[in-house]
């Protein structure tokens, strides 16, 4: 297994962490719990955000910019919708 698999796992497993944080810390039922949680999230986003860097500056995560027709489009149906 090279690199670009073992980072790509990597952030799989990270961003699953951030999600199981993000949701302890929306259902603590203490502040003490709730910080706790929260502070676990931030850390563990700034771990995600190190990985995603060095993938993205060895060009193996390659973000698409988005298209000005559909963010207008997206904005347009998020109006209607609401």
């Amino acid at each position: 297994m090279g690199d670009r698999d073992i980072m790509e796992k990597e952030l799989l497993v990270i961003k699953g962490v951030c999600d199981l944080y993000l949701h302890g810390s929306i259902e603590s039922t203490t502040a003490e719990v709730h910080c706790a949680f929260k502070d676990a999230l931030n850390e563990t986003l700034n771990i995600q955000n190190k990985i995603y860097n060095l993938m993205a500056e060895k060009g193996w995560y390659k973000a698409e910019t988005a298209e000005q027709q559909k963010i207008n489009q997206a904005k347009q149906n998020f109006a209607t919708n609401n």
